[in-house]
């Protein structure tokens, strides 16, 4: 089952991968899928927006060995985490901008987990029973000013630099999933869960230790190796099965 948000009211809608799609009565974040009521049926061709608009955005930085090895990383000892800022957020379909502080923006395909509700200090059960689903994202990277700062977040936090949708896929079988990236058409990046040091229920038991996890958080998994460059006319697209394709164009700031 798929759960869309679309605009321009930022509803939800249920659909599946025939493209039908039906307005979501109920809250998703309160109400299990067996509960739902759905309302009147949508041209499936409605603008998509961002799945889900988090509170927080929290990421794993080295979470593939090939990505810690191309950057010249240590391999990390725990996960490292960092907070990405709720503005970056687009939707499928909207540009990235590139902007004038950086020299070196780089994709970074990733699988998203949406929690559905509060974490804090969890087992793996529970943080498993948190998950309402996972869906695509770009976490989109500044990596010159990534090398320069102590920190990340600067370097993922412009506007526009994490890209969402098209859907939140609810109740996944969380690993068995593979992200593929292209750019311009061509992969560049693939890989599966059990490629991860950390898999998704460690990183949100670890995260939830530290911080308390919210409904429509949002869990940014980690990039596999093959990141590269992204210049103005690019267009990027982040695909998992199941989920669907997220596709957004690239352009320079200069062009606004």
């Amino acid at each position: 089952m798929l759960l869309y948000r679309i605009g321009p009211e930022g509803f939800y809608a249920v659909g599946d991968e025939s493209g039908d799609l039906r307005v979501l009565h109920s809250d998703p974040f309160e109400v299990r899928p067996g509960g739902w009521e759905l309302g009147r049926a949508i041209e499936s061709s409605t603008g998509l927006l961002a799945p889900v608009l988090p509170g927080k955005i929290v990421g794993c930085g080295r979470n593939y060995r090939e990505h810690v090895e191309e950057l010249e990383n240590p391999l990390p000892e725990e996960p490292v985490i960092f907070l990405k800022s709720p503005s970056s957020i687009v939707g499928p379909k909207a540009p990235i901008i590139l902007p004038p502080e950086s020299q070196q923006v780089e994709f970074e395909g990733e699988i998203a987990v949406v929690l559905r509700h509060r974490l804090r200090r969890a087992s793996e059960d529970e943080a498993r029973a948190a998950i309402l689903g996972v869906t695509c994202a770009n976490d989109v990277t500044a990596r010159d000013l990534q090398r320069r700062d102590a920190t990340f977040a600067r370097a993922k936090s412009f506007d526009s630099f994490c890209p969402l949708g098209p859907a939140i896929r609810v109740d996944p079988e969380i690993e068995g999933l593979e992200v593929i990236t292209r750019v311009n058409g061509e992969e560049r990046q693939r890989a599966k869960t059990a490629a991860m040091t950390w898999g998704p229920i460690e990183l949100l038991v670890y995260a939830s230790r530290m911080m308390t996890l919210e409904a429509g958080d949002l869990l940014l998994t980690g990039t596999p190796g093959g990141v590269g460059r992204l210049t103005d006319g690019d267009s990027v697209e982040v695909d998992i099965a199941g989920v669907g394709v997220l596709s957004n164009p690239v352009e320079d700031w200069r062009r606004g």
